[in-house]
């Protein structure tokens, strides 16, 4: 069973910049894609992005295109989340997690088609 662990957040003020990271126990997620998500308080969890198990391509949620990028270090087995001019409505605890499917050609912004999540990492973008 793979666990993922995630770091890197915190309290930054409107304008800064967070990198998370998500680190795995198992060398095989190399093999899968990998996407992060958040939810905050009081509402449904949302995707964020996501990355193909090779690393040649992203997808990013309309809200965060163009400030966040999504990377990954195969051979240390880590994906990462840079975060870049952040907006309060950025606040929410965020969730790395593994595709379903090993080296799936296709990007999924469905929560449902994860089936391993990290416990989260609390962001707030707060003056």
């Amino acid at each position: 069973q793979v666990q993922l662990i995630e770091s890197g957040g915190g309290l930054v003020q409107p304008g800064g910049s967070l990198r998370l990271s998500c680190a795995a126990s198992e060398r095989t997620t190399s093999n899968y894609a990998m996407g992060w998500f958040r939810q905050a308080p009081g509402k449904s969890r949302e995707f964020v992005s996501a990355i193909t198990w090779s690393g040649g391509r992203t997808l990013y949620a309309d809200a965060v295109k163009g400030r966040f990028t999504t990377t990954r270090d195969n051979s240390q087995n880590m994906v990462f989340l840079q975060m870049n001019s952040l907006k309060p409505e950025d606040t929410a605890v965020y969730y790395c997690a593994q595709e379903k499917a090993p080296k799936s050609v296709y990007l999924t912004t469905i929560p449902s088609s994860y089936d391993h999540w990290g416990q989260g990492t609390q962001v707030t973008v707060s003056s």
